[in-house]
């Protein structure tokens, strides 16, 4: 018997239920919306998205030197000063808005660390082909917030962190906005089939929905949602009259045509 796909399935990741972190005797904490792959909760349809932490940290602290391999990692500023050292030679700050980028290849150590009063960062794993990466050679950089471009759609705005012009430039196919949605106003966003859109709550409070389905889902702080597109359709996100939402989204494809590290969901 034939079984139609379902539209939009969207689920929700309260912070309750996202897994932790620390680092440097707890100078460092971390919630992860998207943890690795033994970690809770399992996270389905994410595809080429394998890993997003939500760091904090009241001052210095330090993650030591330590390996990566073949992935693509980006970390974002949101709040104060981050620094990056790896064995490559680089060695850099970028302050809230900014970002790090490492495409490991064959394989790059580095350490991160925090340096004003109050820092979060986001700290974002993109999984190309793991085959071919773990050939290249490892590269970095780094992007102040003005390198990003800005756009504003219907009083929303949007700035590209991956994609649409923007300067980060990964093997992975991916795009990424960091939006902020002024108060009692909308964004809506279409979603081909075969395709995720993974977006975490910076500031604010809102819903979302499937603009074809009645339901709706309730959106704050630290909230991880996971929109899965069947079919074509679209989704809006309203946000509430008390303040603008503000939230990082990133689209990737659902499957892709090699094999990803996690094993498939049945």
């Amino acid at each position: 018997m034939n079984t139609i796909a379902k539209p939009m399935d969207i689920t929700i990741y309260p912070p309750e239920v996202q897994g932790t972190g620390a680092f440097d005797g707890g100078r460092i904490t971390e919630i992860k919306p998207l943890g690795f792959p033994d970690e809770s909760p399992d996270v389905p349809h994410t595809g080429p998205l394998f890993y997003w932490a939500w760091a904090t940290a009241k001052g210095y602290g330090k993650i030591g030197l330590h390996p990566h391999q073949a992935f693509e990692i980006m970390s974002y500023a949101l709040e104060g000063e981050i620094g990056h050292y790896d064995t490559m030679g680089n060695r850099s700050r970028v302050k809230a808005g900014g970002a790090q980028v490492m495409q490991t290849g064959s394989g790059v150590s580095h350490e991160e660390e925090t340096v004003s009063d109050h820092n979060e960062f986001f700290q974002i794993w993109f999984e190309p082909n793991l085959k071919e990466t773990v050939r290249r050679t490892p590269t970095y950089a780094e992007f102040r917030h003005e390198d990003f471009p800005v756009e504003v759609r219907d009083g929303v705005t949007l700035k590209h962190v991956i994609g649409n012009g923007a300067p980060v430039s990964l093997v992975t196919e991916a795009a990424m906005q960091d939006i902020l949605i002024p108060s009692n106003r909308r964004y809506r966003r279409e979603l081909s089939a075969n395709r995720t859109l993974a977006m975490v709550v910076i500031d604010g409070q809102g819903t979302l929905g499937d603009e074809a389905a009645s339901e709706q889902h309730q959106l704050a702080p630290r909230y991880f949602a996971v929109v899965h597109a069947g079919t074509n359709g679209s989704i809006a996100i309203h946000a509430e009259q008390a303040g603008p939402l503000r939230l990082a989204m990133i689209e990737v494809p659902t499957t892709v045509d090699y094999a990803l590290y996690r094993e498939p969901r049945h």
